[in-house]
């Protein structure tokens, strides 16, 4: 990967690809999970995995999967039934897929089920040697024969289930290769001559069992799952008008008549409500975008758009904000770690931030308020039904009560009572024809000048 990031740890469609495989292997029904780790993974991947029970066991000096996978054997001690292997690169294993062999072990009574799939280009794979349902021996491509890589197709996806005694009796006989690796896949002939039993199952889809080697194929894993995602929120009712500009995380949710505009990027733990339009050209992470809620060209992050609102476009929703019912934030508006009560309307050129506003107050274009001294972030209270002109400018800390008003261009630097007008600017004063008398006196002083040049 060429990443001081260990290679399980980066993200497909959000989400590292080490808890995509966590998370199938949970919905296809494991109840322990060992995670094989080398010394330098540990921690990070630990710390990835922290919310889940997970059990670690240490590769220290990695010789192949067969070695990897006999690093786990201590901990399986007083385990009796099935044993899931599967790798921490592959992000697009379906659970129905594993659910699938775990079953078929478990029908069968075999030792090892091997689930299998068909590629345009086998020369990377195991290929699978079977007879009917048995699989007789998984042979890798620098060992087979020119028949055996013409001949054979099917090959072995590294996925497997396994009566654990099985496991705990196959893995002491492989033998390591001529690069000195100990291969899982030998498991396989191994059991099969012992007499035990092993199958192969499939061919499954060839995505499913894609591994992530490199920054091409991860970016192939992630536009695979990402009109995987697309797919199945349109067929839950989510209309995306461009599937092919539109990203969608693996965490994001979204219920019927939702619609997603092109150019449109939703991260995170996104909801989206019932009738909410997003897009197009808008940037969304970690945020509820309530029903029938109108998001057009703009950034939102860690933020609450309530029923009917609107934001945009070019508005910045930066962490903390809340709007509430049909609020409308127009262009070139930010709005951060404040809450909007309903109908209040901030239509441009404004900035609120660490603050809370009333319902039904209108705020004019290019106000701001003061919320940061250097030191440390003071608050700006307005209540309902409040005005404020353009180009105000609301010094915090500072509060401003119900019904109150401020003429535009006033600083506020003192609490504004209820009813009151609050104006915080020079008295206007008119000089007659000065500004003539002005432009008189600089055209002369101009002619002047060019008189007096040679």
């Amino acid at each position: 990967m060429k990443s001081a990031v260990p290679k399980v740890l980066h993200e497909v469609c959000g989400v590292p690809m080490v808890e995509h495989v966590r998370r199938a292997v949970v919905a296809a029904g494991a109840t322990r999970l060992i995670v094989v780790v080398s010394p330098d993974t540990e921690a990070p991947i630990r710390e990835c995995l922290q919310a889940s029970p997970v059990e670690y066991a240490i590769q220290a000096d990695p010789q192949g999967t067969g070695h990897a996978a006999a690093q786990a054997l201590p901990l399986l001690e007083g385990h009796g039934g099935d044993v899931l292997v599967v790798c921490g690169d592959t992000p697009l294993i379906n659970p129905e897929t594993l659910r699938t062999l775990l079953q078929v072990r478990r029908d069968a009574d075999v030792a090892v089920v091997t689930a299998t799939f068909e590629p345009e280009d086998p020369s990377a794979y195991g290929r699978v040697v079977r007879q009917g349902d048995d699989a007789l021996a998984i042979i890798e491509h620098a060992d087979a024969t020119e028949k055996q890589r013409e001949e054979l197709r099917e090959v072995n996806s590294a996925v497997y289930v396994f009566e654990v005694q099985a496991l705990r009796d196959a893995i002491p006989h492989l033998k390591p290769s001529a690069k000195g690796e100990i291969y899982l896949t030998d498991t396989v002939g191994w059991l099969y001559n012992d007499g035990r039993g092993s199958k192969a199952a499939g061919p499954f889809a060839e995505n499913e069992f894609m591994g992530v080697n490199d920054r091409w194929s991860l970016a192939e894993a992630g536009r695979i799952m990402r009109l995987q995602i697309l797919e199945r929120l349109a067929r839950e009712g989510v209309t995306i008008v461009d599937p092919a500009s539109t990203y969608v995380e693996a965490d994001v949710t979204a219920e019927p008549d939702a619609l997603i505009h092109p150019m449109t990027v939703i991260e995170g733990r996104t909801t989206l409500g019932a009738g909410c339009q997003v897009g197009p050209s808008s940037w969304i992470k970690d945020s509820v975008i309530g029903p029938r809620a109108r998001v057009f060209m703009s950034h939102v992050d860690q933020a609450i758009i309530g029923e009917g609102s609107r934001c945009g476009p070019f508005a910045n929703l930066r962490p903390g904000t809340v709007l509430e019912s049909q609020v409308k934030v127009g262009n070139f508006v930010e709005v951060k770690n404040a809450v909007l009560s309903q109908q209040v309307s901030v239509s441009h050129l404004t900035y609120i931030g660490d603050a809370s506003v009333g319902p039904r107050t209108n705020i004019g274009a290019g106000t701001i308020t003061c919320n940061y001294d250097g030191f440390k972030k003071s608050r700006t209270t307005i209540g309902a039904d409040a005005f404020v002109g353009s180009n105000s400018t609301l010094v915090a800390p500072v509060s401003i009560a119900n019904r109150a008003m401020i003429a535009a261009g006033s600083v506020v630097t003192r609490d504004v009572p209820e009813g009151a007008l609050a104006v915080g600017r020079g008295r206007q004063e008119n000089k007659e024809e000065w500004a003539d008398n002005w432009r008189r006196r600089q055209q002369g002083s101009v002619d002047g000048a060019e008189t007096s040049n040679p």
